[in-house]
Order: C-alpha cells, then structure tokens, then sequence
C-alpha cells in the first residue's frame, strides 16, 4: 500500500467513525480497523463504499440514512428483523421519532406490501416499548 493510498483509506475510517458516532452516540469508541475482526470477509472496498465515500458530511444526516434503511427493511419483510430492531434503535438514538418511523414503515406498504408493513410495525412496536422500559 502506498503511503498516499494508507492516508486516503485513514481518511475514510476517520469519516466512518463520525458516521458511526453520529449513527448511535454510544459507539464513541468505534474502531474501523476492529470491523474487519468482526467481519473478517468483508472487503475493504465495501468498508471504503459504505464508511468513507458514500457517507460524507455533506450527504444525509445520520436521522435521514437511519429511516431510509428502516424502510428497505420495511420492504425485505421479516427476513431482515435482527437488522430491523437495530436500525429502529439507531433512529431513536438519532433524534427520529416513533411517528417518523412509523410513517416510513407505512409508506413502505405500496411497495412491500400490507404483511411486510404489518410485521416490521410490530417490530417496531417491540423497540418502542423496551426502549420505554429502559427510560
């Protein structure tokens, strides 16, 4: 790797690690280089694409990009729950409310139909109430 290359690619794990914190404060010690002990496959083009070209301060906030991939979810139906509650959490965190969600998760219904909406509302619903508990 040359060394113009290792500043660029340190560049991008720095914007993804603002990404991330801005995703869910909670994530203040995210460490980019770590997501490959957790995902040893997963290539750094795709970690580049996702964390330091694509998102980018002038590009959607965090709330924006939560509650589009809360309605791709919406759309992939119940296959994608695990992923569901967390983007769902993410959102809060990110300053969504639980109407905003809801209104993304119905606005999914013309293109994922009533039970793909039907079921990622009831996921929500789940993460609304816990995450009530926890307050």
């Amino acid at each position: 790797m040359t060394d113009e290359f290792q500043k660029l690619f340190a560049q991008m794990m720095a914007s993804g690690q603002e990404m991330a914190r801005a995703f869910n404060p909670a994530l203040e010690t995210f460490k980019g280089f770590d997501v490959e002990k957790l995902f040893p496959t997963m290539s750094k083009d795709m970690l580049e694409m996702w964390f330091g070209k694509t998102f980018n301060k002038e590009g959607l906030d965090a709330r924006t990009r939560l509650l589009v991939t809360v309605a791709a979810l919406t759309v992939l139906g119940a296959q994608g729950e695990p992923q569901m509650r967390l983007t769902i959490r993410h959102a809060l965190e990110a300053g969504a409310t639980k109407r905003e969600i809801a209104e993304v998760i119905w606005q999914m219904s013309m293109f994922g139909g009533v039970p793909a909406m039907t079921r990622a509302l009831e996921i929500a619903q789940k993460v609304f109430d816990e995450t009530e508990s926890e307050t």
